[in-house]
């Protein structure tokens, strides 16, 4: 079995329980994920099978999209409304147009601390392992971007208001950090309340099946036909042609020159592409070089 499958994680589970469950299903030890989800959290989690796993790397970079409520009013330890509060107020001031503002603020590059509670290593530990321990240390910030984030709802009849938002971001982007970051800026202590992954490497809702869709369709021979191609993912690669007569070259894993594809000369230098035979078999990826005019293989698909 080989391809990419986007799975729609339910709450309650880590990304390595699906994993683990999609492997008992197919039998398949080779399975990756490409970017976790924290239990509560549920959306997009795409999962690369057999062969297709050599591009989880290429998966995980790519941007992500999110939908999330802030809760305004309480901050937690956690920086999600799973945590103990640190910090609380009774009242909170804010308006629509406020919120609206102070989203809008956020679009570009940004700096994030990561949150205690996460995955980050730091000197060989897990942040939330030492957060488990009720150790907290100075973590450096991170650049991350915010390409496009607006207002999708707001609770202003609360006396502690909650922000929905829509957010499409760079990989790394704590979104429980954007909410308390959010909240600072409003001037008022702030959590996350909700998160649901609605894109990731492209993949959205409508591509995703749920465990249950999963399980049927391995029972009936039918899954390796929902399976998207590893390439699928890899659409932000520019795309090279080669021709038919030097396919077999590339697949061998010998560098292809110039005079052999079918190209379009914008390439830039150490460019990574998605190269295909005339036929659109999708043979690998490779690495443009400029100056000697050849295609070096990065990653062949045999």
């Amino acid at each position: 079995m080989d391809g990419i499958l986007a799975v729609w994680k339910p709450a309650g589970w880590t990304s390595h329980d699906v994993v683990a469950k999609v492997r008992g299903i197919t039998r398949e030890r080779r399975i990756g994920h490409a970017g976790t989800l924290d239990p509560q959290v549920t959306g997009v989690l795409p999962l690369c099978i057999g062969r297709a796993t050599r591009v989880v790397e290429y998966l995980q970079e790519q941007p992500k999209a999110y939908e999330a409520v802030l809760q305004l009013g309480v901050a937690t330890d956690t920086e999600d409304m799973t945590g103990t509060p640190i910090e609380e107020v009774d009242e909170v001031s804010v308006t629509e147009e406020q919120a609206a503002s102070v989203l809008a603020s956020f679009v570009g590059e940004i700096d994030q601390v990561p949150p205690m509670y996460s995955a980050v290593k730091v000197g060989g530990q897990r942040l939330y392992d030492l957060a488990r321990q009720g150790v907290t240390i100075e973590r450096k910030s991170r650049k991350v971007t915010i390409y496009s984030i607006s207002l999708l709802g707001f609770d202003q009849d609360a006396s502690r208001p909650r922000i929905r938002f829509d957010v499409h971001c760079s990989k790394g982007t704590y979104i429980r950090t954007l909410c308390v970051d959010i909240g600072k800026r409003l001037g008022v202590p702030a959590s996350m309340a909700e998160l649901v992954r609605t894109m990731s490497a492209g993949f959205t809702k409508e591509h995703c099946l749920t465990l249950e869709e999963v399980a049927a369709l391995q029972a009936d021979g039918m899954l390796q036909s929902r399976l998207m191609t590893a390439d699928a993912a890899l659409f932000q690669m520019p795309k090279a042609i080669v021709k038919q007569n030097a396919a077999a070259y590339a697949l061998q894993g010998q560098k292809i020159g110039a005079h052999r594809l079918i190209i379009d000369n914008s390439l830039l230098p150490k460019q990574s592409v998605r190269l295909y035979d005339e036929e659109e078999r999708f043979l690998g990826i490779f690495e443009w070089n400029a100056e000697a005019r050849l295609l070096s293989p990065v990653k062949v698909f045999n």
